[in-house]
């Protein structure tokens, strides 16, 4: 019977999780609670077992990179750059959608997603005020970049994180793999969203002069803290890209990083911890004690069991089956969750991969999936939660509909587009 009561626990919390009928945060340390007390986990090995427990390096990872962020904020770097993006384009929709894209798709990368959401929607907010023209467009269309761009590395999209974590693959591993899809599939969006957005495109010339008497180097307030900062934030990107020599797991890098990062700019510790996304943290830790409660009751066993049996030798059909199904289902509940759950099946049919190449395809065809299917609806990612949150704070409401309908035609593009790349680089 542990089998059946575990999984029905995490299908209710799934539910209200995918549904945001309650508290995602509530909802997961309930459901944990109730794992740990009815016997479901493996007692006090769920807080020291990675593969059947939290997973400490995703957590501090992410916690590092959110005290990173949260000094190099204070900088003014992203307000500079919604500045300039603006005046560059010198208020041309499609131009100033086009460098915003562009900022958020770059950096995600490196700072995650969720964190260059959080700092590039209320630039844009403020921008689109100054023309006069709806920010819902911009808003979205950067949504959907960052969920592009964020797949490109390891720390760009947290599902990456996770997958990484399980599979053991490196910064490097994921810039190798997974950056030339995305940088290919991005291109081809920038291009698709003249078409996308066509009818959303406004222009009101009168506006334009407002957003060209901006100053953006005024957004620069302390030049020493930006250069520290920007030193210290270099260094913890090349040291993610040495983690295969160094053998230094990226989750210290992040921890070092962030403390050199406290002590170079000398700002008020305390302020910047009380701006770290605790509720995210503690998400994380929950959703993994549950996961842990399918792993040791043998659940996620008799899934993988299944999965293998299904796809035989065809690993051809394994790796679409995983692309594809993780797009549709990513796009449907939220690619957190869902990676999470998955990641011990994927790693029971990497298992019975007939070499290591082949195995890795099925990472990448699962991370790719996972990562796109994210903008396939308003509640697949958490990046798109944060902004059309940020936006109906600011006025500029995104409906689910609205997010949706854009989000669809996205993600079915972008996962046509990575099974080519998988069908023609692995198999």
């Amino acid at each position: 019977m542990s089998g059946p009561l575990a999984l029905g626990i995490f299908l209710v919390a799934f539910f209200f999780i995918a549904t945001e009928k309650a508290d995602k945060v509530k909802v997961v340390l309930i459901a944990a609670g109730l794992m740990a007390v009815l016997g479901l986990v493996p007692g006090s090995e769920v807080f020291f077992s990675e593969h059947e427990g939290i997973d400490w390096n995703v957590i501090f990872l992410l916690f590092g990179m959110m005290v990173i962020v949260g000094v190099v904020r204070q900088t003014g770097v992203f307000d500079y750059l919604g500045i300039w993006a603006a005046k560059k384009s010198r208020g041309k929709p499609y131009r100033l959608m086009v460098l915003l894209m562009a900022i958020t798709a770059i950096a995600s990368p490196l700072l995650d997603n969720v964190t260059i959401i959080m700092l590039v929607v209320p630039v844009t907010v403020v921008v689109c005020n100054r023309l006069r023209i709806p920010a819902q467009p911009y808003i979205i269309a950067e949504v959907l970049a960052s969920n592009i761009g964020g797949a490109a590395t390891l720390i760009g999209d947290p599902p990456n994180i996770i997958i990484g974590s399980r599979a053991g693959l490196s910064f490097t591993d994921f810039l190798v793999h997974m950056a030339p899809p995305v940088v290919v599939i991005f291109v081809v969006f920038t291009l698709f969203t003249k078409i996308l957005f066509r009818k959303e495109f406004r222009y009101n010339p009168e506006h334009v002069a407002a957003v060209m008497a901006l100053q953006e180097r005024r957004a620069i307030t302390d030049p020493r803290l930006f250069v520290r900062c920007m030193l210290v934030l270099a260094g913890v990107v090349v040291a993610f890209g040495l983690h295969a020599v160094v053998h230094i797991e990226p989750s210290v890098v992040a921890l070092v990083g962030a403390g050199v990062m406290l002590v170079v700019s000398k700002v008020d510790a305390a302020e910047v911890l009380a701006g770290i996304e605790w509720p995210t943290l503690v998400f994380f830790m929950g959703l993994f004690v549950m996961v842990a409660g399918l792993v040791h009751t043998g659940v996620i066993a008799a899934i993988g069991d299944w999965a293998i049996a299904a796809v035989g030798d065809d690993f051809l059909a394994a790796a679409t089956a995983l692309l594809f199904g993780s797009s549709v289902l990513g796009a449907f509940f939220d690619n957190i969750p869902y990676v999470a759950t998955m990641a011990p099946v994927v790693e029971g049919l990497v298992a019975e991969a007939p070499d290591p190449a082949t195995g890795q395809a099925l990472w990448w065809a699962f991370a790719l999936g996972a990562d796109f299917g994210g903008n396939g609806t308003a509640v697949a990612a958490s990046a798109n939660v944060v902004a059309i949150g940020i936006a109906a704070r600011t006025g500029h409401r995104i409906s689910f509909w609205r997010f949706t309908r854009y989000g669809i035609v996205v993600t079915l593009l972008s996962t046509a587009l990575a099974w080519v790349y998988v069908w023609l680089r692995y198999f």
